[in-house]
């Protein structure tokens, strides 16, 4: 099948919202090239579950295309439509499993040479469409938190050391009551500014703060059984001598009922957030920095919020990814030390990927020794590569930040 010959029924597997939109936007689907529409129906079929923000996205680009001219869409898609496309692949159910087709065209992309025009064109083609999108202001700053480091007794590691030229190192923090400060901020700013999934709190080890209105928590212990029946899962995949490529595909297929979580209702998004990160990341169900690190990417990729706590916990002591999925361990070591590198650099990826999003010159960005002296802030108001020795507490910095 080819999109010109799509129809309304073929997406009646569709969830509700995503089969609105496809039904919608019908006439334009089937003018679109075969190596275009899969793509797009890719996000589509996930509208239901998509972040607010992710939504948005999505209905500006078919109104992008959807205003253009008959000449206009044609030139747009031209290098699209280029493409040498197998029948094979025509043959797929690709509006049913766009991920697939996805996958498969991507293999025959780089088979044939062709990926670099590919590449070439849905470059140029998202600039074209980011650059028509209209230009909101964010109603407050965003602001992202990291804590490391706990329970690390003593440490000789020089910290944020590829942070320091953009902002203020503080190594006369004083630590009492910091973590308190840092909790109570994000929870109000999760009730100024009531935006569903505008404030995120991940932990590496339980929810420290019970319940806050407007407030996204996830953390790795909360998902401690979700995570024993996905390593089981994995591991019946490798002893089956299926491989890694038949386990990346049984990944890419689980929705939260196969986990244990629910896919409908009001925690439906942020199930499928959850399974995405433990299925998606490469260590996520296993480490707790991994976690912690690859959902505040996510979470900022995709929801790009207004706040963002993220705090780092001791993770195992590091050990091969077969042993671990093959259940080798005996006993679980936490690796403080150990956990306190990864955070730090887990701390400069979060600042990096705040950093790409509207308002970051604006944006503010903390990270905490938790529990000790050291603490490096960065923000619009604060010097560049400096140093600031005087005793500070963590809501003096975070009114700084403010």
């Amino acid at each position: 099948m080819v999109p010109k010959d799509l129809k309304s029924d073929h997406f009646e597997r569709y969830p509700r919202e995503a089969r609105h939109v496809a039904t919608t936007q019908l006439h334009l689907l089937q003018n679109l090239p075969l190596a275009f529409v899969p793509l797009l129906l890719r996000e589509v079929i996930a509208y239901d579950w998509k972040f607010p923000v992710e939504r948005k996205e999505l209905d500006h680009q078919f109104a992008y295309l959807g205003t253009m001219s008959p000449e206009q869409l044609r030139k747009t898609m031209a290098p699209f439509e280029g493409l040498r496309i197998p029948l094979k692949l025509e043959h797929l159910d690709w509006v049913n499993a766009p991920g697939q087709f996805s996958e498969q065209l991507s293999a025959h992309l780089w088979a044939s040479h062709q990926i670099d025009t590919f590449r070439a064109a849905s470059v140029e083609y998202v600039t074209r469409m980011n650059a028509a999108a209209p230009q909101e202001a964010l109603p407050t700053h965003r602001l992202a938190i990291v804590l490391i480091g706990l329970g690390v007794k003593r440490n000789d590691y020089p910290l944020f050391r590829k942070l320091r030229p953009y902002g203020v190192y503080y190594p006369n923090v004083d630590p009492e009551n910091g973590r308190d400060a840092i909790l109570k901020a994000v929870a109000d700013r999760s009730v100024a500014f009531p935006i569903p999934f505008a404030h995120w709190y991940i932990d590496g080890d339980k929810n420290e703060v019970g319940s806050a209105e407007g407030l996204a928590c996830i953390s790795f212990s909360s998902l401690a059984s979700v995570r024993v029946s996905l390593v089981e899962k994995m591991r019946r995949s490798l002893q089956s001598a299926g491989g890694p490529e038949a386990v990346r595909t049984i990944l890419a297929q689980m929705g939260p009922e196969d986990l244990g979580l629910s896919g409908e209702g009001e925690n439906a998004v942020l199930n499928r957030f959850q399974v995405s990160v433990l299925t998606e990341g490469s260590g996520t169900q296993l480490f707790s920095t991994t976690f912690v690190q690859w959902s505040a990417r996510e979470a900022l990729r995709r929801a790009q919020p207004l706040t963002l706590l993220a705090r780092f916990t001791p993770r195992q002591h590091e050990q091969s990814m077969r042993e671990l999925v093959a259940g080798m361990q005996n006993r679980v070591i936490s690796d403080p030390a150990g956990s306190l590198i990864d955070a730090d650099m887990g701390a400069y990826y979060t600042w990096i990927n705040q950093q790409r999003l509207v308002g970051a010159e604006d944006a503010s960005f903390l990270v905490w020794f938790e529990d000790h002296k050291e603490a490096m802030a960065i923000g619009p108001k604060l010097p560049r590569g400096a140093v600031d020795r005087t005793s500070v507490r963590i809501g003096e910095l975070l009114k700084q930040l403010s």
